[in-house]
């Protein structure tokens, strides 16, 4: 079976202005987490997979209160399709609830990240066939720019490098679970959609 190629940017549109551009680099750039924590090992091993956790968390959580409302608005049978991604999302979120209890080290880490992993990828497929396909087709630059606005909004809230000081293990217990983080970004993001939407 032919899997469908969704277009990156109408390369004409900066990744910056464009919701599905930068989106569609945060795929890729989990993809390149996951690639660094099962390279490395000890302390390297648990840095990225604070980041990984970190970006998934605001990744998701800015799909949430960005894509899949536009999604149930204005996508036919658009509330299935959300459905659908809600329920891979909270499935990755159980699995990434149990990982957290792990050690890096632990043997049963591994096995239980690439089910992760697996599943990470296997719903960003499905967002990019149903939904950011969509999103390209069926609204303008400017709502495309400020959809984008919202979700860099929330990536600010986990730099995928980490920031000298600030990664480790003590600072990560600082910021609080992933729960909090969360909560945080929906703040940010609902912060930016006002500021774009002075009538919303």
């Amino acid at each position: 079976m032919t899997e469908l190629r969704t277009p990156h940017a109408g390369d004409d549109m900066a990744p910056d202005t464009d919701v599905v551009s930068l989106l569609m680099r945060q795929h890729g750039d989990i993809r390149n987490l996951f690639d660094e924590v099962e390279a490395a090992s000890g302390e390297e091993r648990r840095e990225a997979f604070r980041r990984l956790v970190r970006l998934l968390a605001v990744h998701e959580t800015a799909e949430e209160e960005v894509v899949h409302p536009f999604s149930r608005r204005t996508l036919k049978g658009g509330k299935d399709v959300v459905d659908d991604r809600l329920a891979e999302e909270k499935a990755a979120k159980e699995t990434l609830a149990e990982l957290d209890d792990f050690d890096t080290d632990d043997p049963k880490f591994m096995p239980q990240l690439l089910k992760l992993r697996k599943d990470v990828q296997e719903h960003a497929r499905a967002e990019e066939r149903y939904e950011f396909t969509h999103i390209r087709r069926s609204t303008d630059s400017a709502n495309l720019a400020a959809m984008a606005k919202a979700v860099k909004a929330a990536e600010a809230m986990a730099p995928t490098r980490p920031h000298p000081g600030v990664q480790s293990g003590a600072a990560n217990m600082a910021l609080g679970p992933v729960a909090a983080l969360m909560d945080r970004t929906k703040d940010a993001v609902r912060k930016a959609m006002n500021g774009t939407n002075k009538d919303g």
